[in-house]
């Protein structure tokens, strides 16, 4: 297998997807939901990401299915009451199984930010990172207080928290991940190129579902300025090594949709819009069960 190199143009995601476009496809499908009976041949993946603490202003029913997945950004910036009433949303759920991940406003879930010194980081570098973050109309306070909150993991007690982690459901393998590009110096952000190509070396190549808070570079990663916010290494390692059969995201709201480059399926499940409201429904799909394996 070829060692993954760093596209010359990486820094610059909205001029490498620019040169990268010509040789790639960009299928847009329609969200349509499947018919409300679930084939027993086939699990049903109900996805959504980015509700940032909305949950209780959430209009549409969300379906039942057999795997939830939240791709991130379930709290505004990881505060101990926010995930503790996700915590009792998501528990209300009827899903079976609840895969989740964080995304870049759950700080409280970042060692970088919650373990300062285990880092090799300062507790006053800490809060230097603290004051550049923009707070999105946050009190300063908020973000100070959830980076000293303590465990916040253990307190997903009623889903799987996965965080460079795998997981198999029915035969199938789903595998979540936080990292994303640096983005507004929030949590579980790296620099692009090597530091993002490193995390995505983990990801194991007989992943089904793969479940990142980034898009990867041209599928729901195209920002309202008409920037591209993806990551180009995580595109070359899907297509060339990993070859999931879908691939879970949020993180940039005015992607939400479905994309498919005519071999993997792309979803930005992002429930709240550009305006920070949570107007878009869950995205679902059925997952045909692999031969053998049944949902008993």
């Amino acid at each position: 297998m070829s060692i993954p190199t760093i596209h010359p143009l990486t820094q610059n995601p909205t001029a490498a997807w620019k040169e990268l476009s010509t040789s790639q496809r960009v299928i847009k499908i329609n969200v349509t939901p499947p018919k409300n009976v679930v084939d027993p041949s086939k699990v049903r993946v109900v996805c959504m990401s980015d509700t940032h603490s909305l949950t209780p202003h959430i209009k549409f029913p969300i379906p039942d299915g057999d795997v939830f997945i939240h791709a991130g950004d379930f709290t505004r910036c990881g505060g101990e009451d926010e995930v503790t009433e996700f915590n009792t949303w998501i528990g209300n759920l009827p899903h079976k199984h609840k895969l989740v991940i964080a995304g870049n406003h759950e700080l409280s879930f970042d060692p970088s930010f919650t373990h300062p010194l285990s880092n090799c980081r300062s507790p006053s570098r800490t809060m230097h990172l603290i004051n550049e973050i923009p707070t999105l109309g946050l009190p300063r306070d908020s973000l100070t207080e959830a980076v000293k909150a303590k465990n916040m993991r253990d307190r997903l007690t009623n889903c799987t928290y996965l965080q460079d982690e795998e997981i198999v459901l029915y035969g199938i393998k789903f595998y979540g991940t936080p990292w994303q590009p640096e983005f507004c110096k929030w949590a579980f952000n790296v620099p692009r190129g090597e530091a993002c190509l490193s995390k995505w070396t983990d990801i194991p190549s007989d992943t089904d579902v793969l479940i990142s808070h980034t898009p990867p570079i041209g599928h729901g990663d195209l920002c309202c300025t008409g920037l591209r916010a993806g990551c180009v290494e995580l595109l070359n390692i899907l297509q060339e090594r990993v070859k999931p059969k879908y691939h879970v995201f949020g993180h940039i709201h005015e992607g939400y949709g479905i994309t498919s480059d005519g071999r993997i399926i792309f979803i930005n499940a992002s429930t709240c819009d550009i305006n920070y409201l949570p107007t878009n429904p869950p995205i679902v799909f059925d997952i045909p069960l692999p031969p053998g394996v049944t949902k008993d």
